[in-house]
């Protein structure tokens, strides 16, 4: 079995067949396939950590995904908007520490108020900073007018997760209306290639109903749709959500742990030059999952720049980590991990997807 692993991974590209047999690896088989993405790691994009301070913004949302903590109808959470002035801190905070970038996410909404409000902050924002602050956004599916003001107000980046590739499964997580279409979610992502965005993706990995097919499926939707990031990580249930009732039929949580280090490494395989982040919810189920991911293959990580008393309810999923740690503390403690993934941190940089510079160079 080593023989066959070793063989698949000497290929220039991978047929569906061969993800879904590398995904299939048992523990020791995965090494193999950790220690190619390692290497392509440091062949293409090198030991640097990129930081993406992230502001969690406001929890209203206009969806119900039925996956989601923050979905219109859980009525358990108190909702809120951070005020200009504390958004502003956070960007100060994250600039002052030379971060380099930030992250602007939300509940999904496209009212005017709301587009408003995003656009005089992005461009107080590049006040501040006197343009020097980098700013991604992840506030779901808008008109191409709205992503346009957006990027012209300064926003450089947009993460839009489609959460699985597969239009079947997207529906069976989603309710069954206007304002859940698969098609829309990716007709949004290209909208926002069209205006000039870095555009990042992601999925969830383990759902309820999802095959180990179903991944492969999305590994090659990044590679087909040409992704310059991608943010994914292990799904974990939420008791306030239609879908924990499946709870019992889910994959224990270190076979999804482990099911996402190999997504994040054949992803780095793939797409040898794109930003992988290594996402907070590795290290719900791993203390080290964060570092973990690093060693596989991810190049940027979260600091959370929210402040304390909002992250209670801004829960997408159970048991989040550092919930109540202060920006000064969370910095510290991500210098530390870093370290010990044997990386550095790109302080004072925007760590810029190398995809997306070389397809605009090509």
């Amino acid at each position: 079995m080593d023989t066959e692993i070793k063989s698949i991974l000497k290929k220039e590209t991978f047929s569906k067949e061969d993800l879904v047999r590398l995904l299939s690896c048992n523990e020791e088989e995965s090494r193999k396939i950790f220690e190619r993405s390692k290497a392509v790691k440091d062949e293409q994009v090198g030991k640097k950590v990129y930081f993406r301070g992230l502001i969690e913004y406001s929890n209203y949302c206009s969806k119900n995904c039925l996956y989601c903590g923050i979905r219109a109808g859980n009525s358990r959470y108190i909702r809120y908007q951070m005020p200009d002035e504390e958004v502003l801190e956070a960007a100060k905070y994250a600039f002052d520490h030379k971060f380099a970038s930030i992250v602007i996410q939300s509940g999904e909404r496209n009212d005017r108020k709301f587009i408003n409000s995003i656009e005089r902050l992005l461009r107080e924002i590049q006040r501040i900073s006197e343009g020097m602050l980098h700013v991604t956004l992840s506030l779901g599916e808008q008109t191409e007018e709205t992503y346009q003001r957006w990027f012209a107000a300064g926003a450089h980046r947009y993460l839009l997760r489609i959460e699985v590739s597969n239009p079947e499964l997207y529906r069976k997580l989603h309710p069954n209306d206007k304002h859940h279409d698969y098609n829309k979610r990716i007709e949004a992502l290209i909208r926002l290639r069209k205006v000039g965005y870095q555009i990042g993706t992601g999925v969830m990995i383990g759902l309820p109903f999802q095959t180990i097919p179903d991944l492969a499926d999305d590994l090659i939707f990044f590679r087909d749709f040409d992704i310059d990031m991608a943010g994914m990580g292990p799904y974990i249930e939420h008791k306030d959500t239609p879908l924990y009732q499946f709870r019992k039929e889910l994959l224990p949580l270190r076979e999804r742990f482990l099911l996402s280090l190999k997504m994040v490494a054949l992803l780095r395989i793939i797409m040898k030059d794109i930003n992988i982040a290594a996402t907070t919810a590795m290290q719900t189920i791993d203390p080290q999952g964060r570092e973990k991911a690093l060693l596989v293959g991810a190049n940027v990580i979260m600091p959370n720049l929210t402040p304390v008393n909002y992250r209670q309810n801004y829960l997408l999923y159970e048991n989040k980590p550092c919930l109540d740690e202060e920006a000064e503390e969370c910095k510290s403690c991500l210098e530390a991990r870093i370290a010990l993934a044997g990386d550095e941190i790109g302080y004072g940089e925007w760590g810029d997807s190398r995809h997306f510079k070389r397809r605009q160079n090509s």
